[in-house]
């Protein structure tokens, strides 16, 4: 969606031009799942796929939202002075979260706003639509009542919506890959300390290619939750001897010679996870920095392994992905991306062999589950953005 269609649209919902145009994206992971609450590495990149927004100041506290991927909801319309979370309001709480929690913060939010929002992240996909949205709205206020605003509180803020006003416990990685995304750079980040680097992505001849399960994920509702507080409980049993606040800050060898403390075999499976992801993590930026694609290659599919045996949050669809991606000519390396539960897969595929990769696959899966995935090349783009001023 250009810049032109975004105000046209605007202008027929609302009757007005729009101050400003935005867009926010989506997040694939390369590598490093689960491993962003459990304090350790994650290496996200923003796609071109995201969120489009317009909007508008107004001139008394009346908050209008209207949503092209909710036509039937129409405007939403809630008041700048009752941002609490509301099961009625839809979409919009991810919005009232973030304007919430920017006042909370000190940041003058005097007046309402009219926003029209478009998304081109598959709904229920985990490409992140949730937090593209939050950092999309938290971009808008910045620049309509010309915050002061670090890109980084506008992540924290994010996390902060996702966390205490929505009731997904998760980590930063989302927010932090679509607020700081660079173009054709991944980010490696230590979720515990938030330093980051930006990596260049060199594929070669490969591209990646994302793989949509077609199967909704609602991660509010998934074990996500449970998974937290297993590795949770995990460390709390390790400190028994270790003094450690997450699992991120264990080697492999550590983690195996005090995990006899863990008194749960599924709480070993989820902490062992935990651990060998953040080294497989860091494994990966080498080998990219190395240009061994190769050895990248290898790290994706046990990533996905450890997901399916040890973390369990893959299921049929994904595996099935995963599991035929890796059978294919011309494929570097598959696995789960996201929270899992359903969602999307990656892979990454010779540019060559992409149409006979998404034709084979896509039938093994078809055959398998019983309906369709998509697939999607993604391309790798900067972070959260302005586009276009009036």
């Amino acid at each position: 969606m250009n810049t032109a269609e975004l105000q046209q649209a605007f202008e027929e919902i609302f009757g007005k031009e729009a101050d400003a145009t935005f867009f926010s994206p989506g997040r694939i992971n390369l590598i490093g799942e689960h491993t962003d609450y459990n304090g350790g590495h994650v290496f996200p990149a923003a796609i071109t796929l995201g969120t489009y927004g317009a909007a508008r100041k107004r001139e008394d506290n009346v908050l209008r939202f209207y949503s092209a991927n909710f036509e039937e909801l129409g405007i939403i319309e809630v008041n700048l002075e009752s941002l609490v979370y509301d099961k009625a309001d839809n979409w919009t709480n991810y919005a009232k979260g973030v304007l919430k929690y920017l006042q909370e913060a000190g940041h003058m939010i005097d007046t309402g706003l009219d926003v029209f929002v478009y998304g081109n992240i598959p709904n229920g996909s985990g490409l992140s639509s949730s937090a593209s949205l939050e950092l999309l709205i938290g971009i808008i206020a910045e620049e309509l009542f010309d915050l002061d605003l670090t890109r980084l509180d506008l992540v924290k803020i994010g996390k902060q919506t996702e966390n205490q006003f929505i009731g997904v416990n998760s980590g930063i990685m989302d927010q932090f890959a679509i607020g700081m995304g660079a173009d054709q750079r991944a980010i490696y980040l230590d979720t515990n300390t938030l330093e980051y680097e930006l990596v260049p992505l060199d594929l070669g001849n490969h591209v990646i290619v994302i793989m949509n399960t077609n199967k909704r994920r609602e991660l509010a509702d998934s074990k996500y939750n449970e998974r937290r507080a297993e590795c949770e409980k995990a460390v709390e049993e390790l400190n028994a001897v270790l003094n450690i606040q997450t699992l991120g800050e264990l080697d492999a060898q550590t983690f195996d010679e005090y995990s006899y403390l863990i008194q749960d075999e599924n709480r070993i499976k989820r902490a062992r996870h935990a651990v060998w992801e953040n080294q497989r993590t860091l494994q990966a930026r080498q080998a990219l920095e190395a240009g061994d694609l190769q050895q990248f290659g290898r790290l994706v599919n046990a990533s996905h392994v450890s997901l399916e045996h040890d973390y369990e949050v893959t299921g049929l669809e994904l595996d099935t992905l995963a599991h035929t991606a890796w059978q294919q000519e011309g494929v570097l390396g598959a696995r789960m991306t996201g929270a899992g539960f359903g969602g999307c897969g990656i892979a990454i595929v010779e540019k060559d062999k992409v149409d006979a990769f998404t034709k084979n696959v896509g039938k093994t899966y078809t055959d398998i589950v019983g309906y369709a995935p998509s697939f999607y090349i993604a391309e790798i783009a900067a972070g959260s953005r302005v586009l276009s001023r009036k």
